[in-house]
């Protein structure tokens, strides 16, 4: 059973994975044993990343570009192919958020939100699509999972109206995407994360343990929690799970009696 979990001979390309939730994703398929290419713009910290990484064994590289300049994707997929081969997982994690009162959100956090968390995730899934075509096979699908979260899902309290709307774009999207996808051996699926330490869900990272008092399950998520549910979409354990978004937040949304959560 448990070679149905293992990624080796896989390459995955993580978008936003120098630090939080898409280090904890990449770290988990690399250590499933997939060749793990991590990807982010701030090339210093992208690689620390790769250099912890690596010093636990991994099989990581890093590729520094912009998700959303389609130059710099078409650019980056000719590297990453010569040098490692056709990516045969794809998982979109990029993303950014953005809080302001109703009155006064502006329409560059609307703007920056949508073109990032929506725009670039179709548009650099459309542009690895075919070497994911490559990769695939009706017995060993390829795979795209995307980042979501339960603010797509339930309504937080915060007044973060372009990152909600943004997320439940991306589970729609996840689930229209997969309908198309599914007849060329491509499986697409989603994970919607609550509360996770990271530099974009501040309250997470500095107040857990007050947070951790509103969530069912009584604890933040962990990175093990994220990197499991990865390894199971990204292997042949998920092969059957096509269209659907996992909410991994500790019982928020489906085993909470009515109680209000901050995401």
């Amino acid at each position: 059973m448990l070679k149905m979990f293992d990624l080796s001979g896989k390459r995955a390309l993580v978008t936003g994975s120098s630090t939080g939730i898409g280090f904890a994703l990449a770290r988990g398929l690399a250590s499933a044993g997939a060749m793990v290419v991590l990807n982010g713009r701030n090339e210093a910290r992208l690689a620390e990343a790769v250099e912890r990484l690596r010093a636990e064994g991994m099989s990581v590289d890093a590729m520094s570009f912009d998700v959303t300049s389609p130059s710099s994707v078409s650019a980056a997929i000719e590297t990453i192919e010569r040098e490692h081969g056709p990516i045969d997982m794809l998982v979109n994690n990029a993303g950014a958020a953005w809080g302001a009162e109703f009155d006064e959100f502006p329409e560059s956090g609307w703007d920056k939100v949508m073109d990032l968390n929506v725009k670039s995730l179709f548009f650099l899934t459309k542009a690895l699509a075919k070497p994911l075509r490559a990769a695939a096979s009706h017995q060993r699908p390829a795979k795209v999972i995307n980042i979501a979260s339960i603010d797509g899902i339930f309504v937080n309290p915060g007044e973060t109206y372009s990152y909600a709307a943004s997320k439940a774009a991306v589970i729609h999207l996840t689930r229209r995407m997969a309908t198309k996808l599914v007849k060329e051996n491509i499986n697409v699926t989603a994970i919607a994360p609550g509360a996770f330490k990271s530099d974009m869900n501040k309250a997470a990272r500095d107040h857990g343990d007050d947070l951790a008092k509103r969530i069912p399950a009584r604890r933040i998520g962990t990175d093990e929690d994220m990197a499991g549910v990865a390894i199971y979409l990204a292997s042949r354990a998920g092969d059957y799970v096509i269209g659907n978004t996992i909410a991994v937040d500790g019982g928020v949304v489906y085993a909470n009696a009515g109680l209000e959560i901050a995401g």
